[in-house]
C-alpha cells in the first residue's frame, strides 16, 4: 500500500456527496455551506492530481434528489497513486449507487455483505492489486477506499446519491455550490424538475449562465464551463404543489410509492416542564458541536420556562451523577458557565443514565454517536416523561438515531448550527403535528420515516397491490384535533428511474437498524437487493470475473453470463468439506496428544546440531542452542524503572491481564505445586516519549491536566492515549484512565485494529463487560480473521460465560482460514479444552467434534499476541539447558515446542512444555518486520505468561509492551522453575 496519495481525488468525489447542500439553506436540516467541504491535498505527489471533467445530473422527485456525478481524474505523476478517505453525509441524504472504470468502461459497483467486502479488498490488497469498496461506518459517516490512479493517466468515478430538499413557504429551496469543480476542465450539470407545472426562479451571480425550459416531463436545464474558476453562486427555488402530492416508480413488475402530505397546521406553544434533565454529551466526538449554538438555544428554552429545576448529567464513557441547577426567573447563568467550561473527552456511551421520578422531560444535546457499551441499551422512560434531542453537530450527527430515540420517548429531534438558533428554539418550545395512523387498501409495508413533519411535510413510501389506490393519512394536529387526509396514489403512469424504490428500501433500513443485531439478516437483504450502503452491506468494485468468481459475489449484469460459466466449473471443484476440514484438526490434534503423552528427557542435551538457515533469512538466529552466546547476548529492554515493592501472588482465569504498569519493577510470581514451585520474573516496559516522561514526573492530580495540555498535538494518536491511560492507572486515576482509553472508540470509527487494542487493555483493566462488546464489534467486522473468535471466547471465558467461550472457539477450529492463519486452530482447541475442563460444571459439547475433546495440561505455557496485521513477530524461549526455541528450532530436547510461526497475521503463537525441568526459562519477543502501517505508531505485543495451565491451579501474568523497528528484541520475563 502506498499511503494516501489519492486523497484529493477522493475528496473532490465526496464535495460532490455534499454539493446539493452546500451554500446555506434550513440549517435545521443541516446545509453545509462551502467552508464544511472536506477537502484535502495529494500527500506525496510531485504535481497535483487534475480534475479534467465533471458531469453531473439531478432529477427533482417532489420533495426528494437524486443526483448522478461522474468525475475524471488525470494523474500527471510518474507513480500510481492510491487513496481513502472517511466522509460524513449530512441528514436525509443516501448513497444509492457507486462505479468505477475498469479497461474504458464504467462498471457498477455491487452490493456485498459488509464484512465480506472489506475481508475481499483487504486480500487482493495484500495481492498488490486494490478494488474499489465504498461502506458505511457509523452513523451517517463513509468511507471510500479505491486503487489505482495510474501514473500519467485518468481514472472516472460515478457516484449516485439522494437527499430530501428543505421547504420554505411555496417552493422547496435547492442552493448550489460549485467550489467542488474549481479548476476543471470541462463542467456541465443537467436537471430536470419532473411533473414541475412551472419554471423554478433562479438566483445567484450564476443564473444568467442557467438555460432551462418547460418539457412533456417538467423543466430541464443545462449549466455548462470550460475550465471553471469554482467561483460564483446558484440557487433554485422550485414550485412546491399544492396539497397532497405522490410518486410511483417501477423496478422490475413491482410499483414503489412516496407521498407527500404538506403539514399546514401552525404550532401551538406547549406548557413548559417543572423539571427537566440535561444529558449533555460531553465526549471526546461532541468536541465539534455548534456549542454556543446549542446554548442559544438553551437559553430561549430556560427564559421561556421561568422557574425551573435542571438536573444536569454528563454522558462520556459513563454517565456522571446527577448536578441540579436551580433556574429562577430565567436566570440559569451558573449552569451555562458550569456548560461552557466542559471538558470534552472520553468515548460515547450516550445510554448509560437513568431515568428519574419527578422529572417531567429530557433533552438530550449530543451528535447522536454511541459507540461504547452494550448497543440498544438507550433508556426508556417513565409514564408521562418526554425525551427531545438537540444537536449543533453538522452534518457529523447521526440524525437517524436522535430521532428515533426521541420520537419513540413522545418527543423529536431538532438538528440546528447558528442561524437556525431561532427556528431550533420555536420548535423546542411548541406543539408540533404528530403522525397518529396509516391506512391503505391496495398497498404493503409501508412506511413513514419519521413521526413528526421533516421540511414542513409527512412522508410515507411504501409498496402497492394494485395499479390505482389510496392512502390515508391521521396526524394530530397541535390544537389536539385529530386530521385525516385522503391521498390518491396511481401507479398507471409509473416512472422507470427515479429515487422513490430506494427511499422505500433506505426508510426500511433505517427502522431496522434501531436493533441492527436482531435485523442483520433484514438489513442486509434489502441493501443488496437494492444496491444500498448501510450498516450490513456495501458497493464494491472488482477488477475481472475471475475475482468475482474466487470471492463468490455476484457480478453487475455485463458480466454475469461469463461469471455463470466460470461459476458453473468452480462448483465442481469446490472447497474442502467441513468434514474434511476437521479430519485435518484431528490428525493434528492426535500429533499434539503424541508430544504430550511422550517421556521427553531432562538431561544435558547432546551436542547441537547445525542447522539449515531458511532461505532470504541470514539475519535470523537459527542455532537452537546457546547455552555459551545468548545467555551472554545483548537484548534490548525496556528503559530501566525506579525501585517498586516486590513480589505478589495472584490467581488469575483466562483473559485476566494484570497490568504491567501499575506495577513499576520486576514482578516476581510465586506458583507453587505439590512437588515444586515457578516464579514468574516480569519485565516492565514503559514509553519513553517526551509527553510520558513529563506525565510520569508530575503528581497524580497534575496528570489529567497535563495531558489536556497535550492532547491537541497527539490527538489522532493511539499510542498517546494509551500511554497516558497506563500512567493514570499506575497513579492510581483509575476512572480518569478508564475514560482516558475510551478515546480509543472514536479516533477511527470501525477500525478493528484500534478496537482490538482498545479491548484488550479493558481485559488488563478488568473491565470484562466494555471488553466484550469491543470484542464483539471486531468480531462482526472481521469475521474473516479467526482472531476476531479467539479473542470473544477468552473474554467470555473470564466473563463467567464458558459455555459462549467453547462456542466461540469452536469456530476457529471448524471455519477455512486464509493460509496465513495456520496454526491458530490448534491453539483456540487447546484453550477450548482447558475451559471444559476447569468449567466447574458440565458444557454442552454436542456440537464439537468427540475426536478433539481432551485436556492436556502444562507445566509451562507462553502465548504472544499482537496487534498489527501482516507483521511477523516471533516468540524465542531459551531453555535451562541453553537451547533457544523459536521459527527455525520448534522443538527442543526437553520437550518444549512452539507452534506455527505467524509471519503475516496478528499471532497468536504459542510455547508450551508439559513437564518442566528446574531452571530458567528466559522469554523474548522479536519484532522480525510487517508490510503496513502500525495503528499505535508501533507493534503493541501481549506475552501472557502461564503456569499449570488447564489445571485447578492455573495462574497467569501478562506483559504489554511496543516495538518500533524491525530486527528489535525484548527479554518480556522468566519462568523459573524450582
Amino acid at each position: 500500500m502506498q499511503g494516501k496519495h489519492g486523497a484529493a481525488m477522493l475528496a473532490c468525489l465526496v464535495a460532490l456527496v455534499l454539493w446539493l447542500g452546500c451554500g446555506g439553506g434550513d440549517l435545521r436540516s443541516q446545509r453545509l455551506s462551502s467552508d464544511a467541504v472536506p477537502l484535502l491535498e495529494v500527500a506525496g505527489a510531485e504535481l497535483p492530481v487534475r480534475l479534467r471533467q465533471a458531469r453531473v445530473e439531478t432529477m427533482v422527485v417532489g420533495g426528494v434528489a437524486q443526483t448522478t456525478v461522474e468525475l475524471e481524474f488525470h494523474n500527471p505523476n510518474r507513480r500510481v497513486l492510491e487513496g481513502q478517505l472517511a466522509f460524513p453525509l449530512r441528514d436525509g441524504q443516501r448513497i444509492t449507487g457507486f462505479a468505477l472504470d475498469i479497461d474504458g468502461r464504467m462498471r457498477a459497483a455491487v452490493p456485498v455483505e459488509k464484512a465480506k467486502g472489506r475481508q475481499v479488498f483487504e486480500a487482493i490488497a495484500r495481492q498488490g492489486v486494490d478494488p474499489a469498496l465504498l461502506e458505511q461506518t457509523a452513523g451517517n459517516h463513509f468511507r471510500l477506499r479505491i486503487f489505482p490512479i495510474p501514473a500519467a493517466g485518468s481514472r472516472r468515478v460515478r457516484l449516485v446519491y439522494s437527499e430530501t430538499l428543505a421547504r420554505e413557504g411555496d417552493h422547496y429551496r435547492l442552493p448550489v455550490s460549485l467550489a467542488f469543480a474549481r479548476g476543471a476542465a470541462e463542467l456541465s450539470w443537467d436537471m430536470r424538475v419532473d411533473g414541475a407545472a412551472s419554471a423554478p426562479r433562479i438566483a445567484g451571480t450564476l443564473a444568467g449562465t442557467l438555460s432551462g425550459r418547460m418539457g412533456p416531463h417538467g423543466w430541464d436545464a443545462r449549466f455548462t464551463r470550460r475550465d471553471f474558476s469554482g467561483q460564483g453562486s446558484l440557487e433554485l427555488r422550485i414550485p412546491r404543489a399544492k396539497g397532497p402530492r405522490s410518486h410511483v416508480q417501477r423496478i422490475d413488475d413491482q410499483l414503489y410509492f412516496l407521498a407527500e402530505l404538506p403539514v399546514e397546521d401552525a404550532p401551538v406553544a406547549r406548557t413548559p416542564p417543572k423539571a427537566v434533565m440535561l444529558l449533555w454529551d460531553s465526549s471526546g466526538s461532541a468536541r465539534g458541536r455548534d456549542h454556543e449554538a446549542e446554548l442559544a438555544v438553551l437559553d430561549r428554552y430556560l427564559r421561556t420556562a421561568g422557574d425551573i429545576e435542571v438536573s444536569l448529567v454528563r454522558l462520556r464513557d459513563v454517565a456522571e451523577p446527577a448536578v441540579r441547577y436551580p433556574v429562577r426567573q430565567g436566570d440559569w447563568s451558573s449552569l451555562r458557565e458550569e456548560l461552557r467550561a466542559t471538558i470534552y473527552d472520553g468515548a460515547s456511551r450516550l445510554g448509560a443514565w437513568r431515568p428519574q421520578a419527578g422529572i417531567d422531560e429530557y433533552l438530550l444535546v449530543s451528535d447522536g454517536v454511541d459507540n461504547y457499551g452494550p448497543s440498544a441499551e438507550f433508556p426508556e422512560l417513565q409514564p408521562g416523561q418526554r425525551l427531545f434531542a438537540l444537536s449543533g453537530a453538522g452534518p457529523h450527527a447521526d440524525g437517524r438515531r436522535l430521532r428515533d430515540w426521541a420520537e419513540a420517548r413522545g418527543g423529536r429531534a431538532i438538528l440546528f448550527d447558528a442561524s437556525g438558533v431561532e427556528a431550533a428554539a420555536r420548535d423546542l418550545l411548541s406543539e408540533q403535528v404528530r403522525l397518529q395512523a396509516i391506512e391503505m387498501e391496495g398497498g404493503e409495508e409501508w412506511i413513514a420515516p419519521s413521526a413528526t413533519p421533516q421540511d414542513g411535510l409527512l412522508r410515507v413510501a411504501g409498496r402497492l397491490t394494485v395499479p390505482v389506490a389510496e392512502l390515508r393519512v391521521s396526524y394530530r394536529a397541535p390544537d389536539g384535533r385529530l386530521r385525516r387526509i385522503p391521498i390518491p396514489v396511481d401507479g398507471t403512469q409509473a416512472a422507470l428511474s427515479g429515487p422513490v424504490g430506494q427511499l422505500w428500501a433506505g426508510y426500511w433500513v433505517d427502522r431496522w437498524s434501531r436493533d441492527r443485531a436482531a435485523n442483520a439478516g433484514r438489513i442486509r437483504s434489502l441493501g443488496q437487493r437494492f444496491g444500498l450502503v448501510t450498516g450490513e452491506t456495501s458497493l464494491m468494485v472488482l477488477e475481472t470475473v475471475e475475482d468475482y468468481v474466487e470471492h463468490e459475489i455476484a457480478p453487475p449484469v455485463e458480466l454475469r453470463a461469463a461469471y455463470e460459466q466460470a461459476w458453473a466449473s468452480r462448483v465442481r471443484d469446490r472447497e474442502r468439506s467441513q468434514r474434511e476440514r476437521l479430519d485435518e484438526v484431528a490428525i493434528a490434534f492426535g500429533e499434539r496428544r503424541e508430544w504430550w503423552n511422550r517421556d521427553w528427557p531432562k538431561g544435558r542435551p547432546p551436542a547441537p546440531p547445525k542447522l539449515e538457515r531458511r532461505r532470504g533469512e541470514a539475519d535470523r538466529v537459527t542455532d537452537g542452542y546457546a547455552a555459551a552466546d545468548a545467555a551472554a547476548a545483548p537484548v534490548a529492554a525496556a528503559p530501566s524503572p525506579p525501585p517498586a515493592p516486590a513480589s505478589v501472588t495472584q490467581s488469575m482465569p483466562e483473559g485476566n491481564l494484570a497490568l504491567a504498569r501499575e506495577r513499576s519493577t520486576l514482578e516476581s510470581v510465586a506458583v507453587t505445586g505439590a512437588a515444586e514451585s515457578v516464579q514468574v520474573t516480569l519485565q516492565p516496559w514503559q514509553p519513553d516519549s517526551p509527553y510520558a516522561r513529563r506525565l510520569r514526573a508530575a503528581p497524580a492530580d497534575r496528570i489529567y491536566a497535563l495531558y489536556l495540555d497535550e492532547r491537541d498535538e497527539h490527538a489522532a494518536s493511539t499510542a498517546f492515549y494509551l500511554d497516558v491511560a497506563d500512567i493514570l492507572f499506575e497513579k492510581g486515576q483509575r476512572g480518569l484512565a478508564l475514560r482516558v482509553l475510551s478515546n480509543l472508540a472514536e479516533l477511527d470509527l470501525e477500525n478493528r485494529h484500534i478496537l482490538r487494542v482498545l479491548a484488550y487493555r479493558l481485559m488488563q483493566a478488568r473491565e470484562p463487560a466494555l471488553a466484550l462488546e469491543q470484542f464483539r464489534r471486531v468480531r462482526g467486522m472481521a469475521e474473516e480473521e479467526p482472531q476476531s473468535f479467539r479473542d470473544l471466547g477468552l473474554a467470555q471465558a473470564e466473563a463467567g460465560d464458558p459455555q459462549a467461550a467453547i462456542e466461540s472457539l469452536y469456530e476457529v477450529v471448524r471455519r477455512d482460514w486464509d493460509a496465513r492463519f495456520d496454526g491458530v486452530k490448534m491453539i483456540a482447541l487447546t484453550e477450548l479444552n482447558a475451559i471444559v475442563a476447569n468449567a466447574g460444571k458440565p458444557l454442552d459439547t454436542h456440537a464439537i467434534d468427540p475426536r478433539l475433546l481432551g485436556n492436556l495440561p502444562l507445566d509451562l505455557r507462553a502465548v504472544l499476541t499482537w496487534d498489527s496485521d501482516n507483521s511477523d513477530m516471533d516468540l524465542w524461549v531459551t531453555d535451562p539447558n541453553g537451547e533457544k526455541c523459536f521459527y527455525s528450532h520448534p522443538e527442543t530436547y526437553q520437550g518444549g515446542r512452539l507452534s506455527d510461526d505467524f509471519t503475516g497475521g496478528y499471532g497468536p503463537e504459542e510455547f508450551a512444555l508439559r513437564v518442566a525441568k528446574p531452571g530458567k526459562y528466559r522469554v523474548e519477543a522479536n519484532f522480525f518486520g510487517d508490510r503496513q502501517s502500525l495503528v499505535t505508531g508501533a507493534t503493541t505485543l501481549q506475552l501472557a505468561f502461564i503456569t499449570r495451565f488447564g489445571t485447578p491451579r492455573e495462574q497467569r501474568q501478562i506483559v504489554t509492551l511496543r516495538l518500533k523497528e524491525a530486527k528489535e528484541t525484548v527479554l518480556v520475563g522468566e519462568f523459573e522453575v524450582r
